[in-house]
């Protein structure tokens, strides 16, 4: 009785150690393993007896399919719900990690964290206009675009409640410097007049953004004059002429100055005359950089969710694969110890027991992973973002994320097929003849 306690301890560390290597093991190591684990089955006494052996149980699973069905559906929705949760944050910090470049840079207030707690004074904007590695247009103009922020309520397509929009006014050269976006419909707003292009994003989210529509902002009518695309998180603002927007809005400063800096070179001297003008007291930081700061911390929250979810189904779905193969043990014991009774050792029974819940994992995962792609890629949803306002984004089912999904299976696989394969290898030959 002691010597089998500390063989189930040892057991279970085993297995610990085991999933710790699994979870954390690269694509090629796997393919390492499973081309060993094929020469071994193919080329070894042992591993041919294991191999027949996972044969005969194959062989009868469309016989106890109702049973075997527990494991696949039970795998298949702890993968599929492990992926479209993962796709939902890598998609999130796809768009933002999208938004913005190396070539340019956003200026906030010196220890602002995003615009929604940033002021730039009118008075800095020409000052900052003035730094070197600003690039120019061919007027000579530097490529600057003092902008502001306002959170505004729309309604939402989808059940028609108020959600938050960002309402972006820009400057001038705003479409130079932010140049992803595009004119896809319409026209371009006219300074000094309030008029709107709406993001294509925001326009599938939101009600009233089609083109030639009026909507009440801030107590004034607006009329939507055009929509663009950016395939970034710009996709999901409304844009205007920043002067109007803060009139309209009492807003007498801006929030952050967009910068197209003249490459690599010019964001270093850019900020590096920056933090030499005593004037200034400004942080500058690339838009690649700063977008994808923005989108970190969601994606993480969104990441250990997911995992937490999954796991916990993940463990329902261990104790119904326990449960199923037990039975399928105990329901075959004659058959096991027959092949035991003729030669077979301990460990290829084990190995059979153990490839035919593998299998069962390894639909089980493609089922799930197939699922959720068909589902939820591309699959557009909204979030708020770090400015209160709504970010459109796409679920991202990448291979990456289908590949964690059937590593999650074949871990579930191992661990609810190990221990009903050391009973089946420990089975006394006499007692399961007797008893069956």
């Amino acid at each position: 009785m002691k010597n089998q306690w500390l063989w189930n301890v040892l057991s279970i560390l085993l297995l610990l150690v085991g999933l710790a290597i699994w979870i954390v093991l690269p694509w090629y190591g796997v393919l390492a393993i499973a081309v060993l684990l094929a020469l071994w089955l193919l080329l070894t006494r042992s591993g041919r007896l294991a191999l027949a052996a996972a044969r005969i149980g194959i062989a009868s699973l469309p016989q106890r399919w109702g049973a075997s069905s527990v494991i696949v559906v039970g795998i298949a929705g702890v993968v599929g719900v492990l992926v479209a949760m993962l796709a939902m944050g890598e998609g999130f910090q796809a768009t933002l990690g999208s938004t913005g470049d190396e070539v340019s840079t956003i200026v906030l207030r010196g220890g602002s964290q995003a615009e929604t707690n940033s002021v730039i004074t009118r008075d800095q904007v020409p000052l900052v206009s003035s730094l070197a590695g600003i690039a120019r247009d061919a007027d000579g103009r530097p490529l600057v675009s003092p902008e502001l922020s306002q959170v505004v309520n729309l309604p939402s397509k989808s059940d028609g409640t108020d959600v938050n929009a960002q309402f972006r006014g820009v400057g001038e050269l705003a479409w130079t410097v932010h140049d992803k976006v595009r004119i896809i419909e319409g026209r371009k707003f006219k300074p000094g007049l309030r008029e709107i292009v709406a993001g294509q994003g925001a326009r599938g989210q939101f009600r009233g953004l089609e083109v030639g529509k009026d909507l009440e902002l801030g107590n004034q009518r607006w009329t939507v004059v055009g929509v663009f695309a950016s395939g970034d998180a710009h996709d999901s603002e409304l844009w205007t002429d920043a002067e109007t927007l803060g009139s309209t809005y009492n807003r007498s400063a801006f929030q952050s100055i967009s910068v197209r800096n003249d490459g690599k070179a010019g964001v270093a001297a850019f900020k590096a005359a920056m933090a030499a003008d005593p004037r200034l007291k400004l942080d500058v930081e690339t838009t690649h950089d700063y977008y994808a700061k923005q989108s970190g911390q969601l994606s993480k929250l969104i990441s250990i969710l997911g995992t937490v979810i999954g796991a916990i189904m993940a463990i329902g779905a261990v104790f119904g694969a326990l449960n199923t193969m037990y039975a399928a043990v105990a329901g075959r014991a004659r058959e096991i110890a027959t092949m035991r009774a003729i030669g077979f050792r301990g460990l290829p029974v084990v190995l059979a027991v153990m490839l035919e819940t593998m299998l069962l994992a390894l639909v089980g995962g493609v089922l799930g992973g197939l699922v959720a792609w068909a589902i939820f890629n591309g699959y557009s949803v909204s979030t708020l973002g770090n400015n209160f306002s709504q970010v459109v984004f796409q679920f991202k089912v990448s291979p990456e994320l289908l590949w964690t999904g059937l590593k999650w299976a074949l871990g579930i696989g191992l661990v609810g097929g190990l221990f009903p394969a050391l009973r089946a290898a420990r089975l006394p030959v006499t007692t399961a003849l007797r008893d069956a």
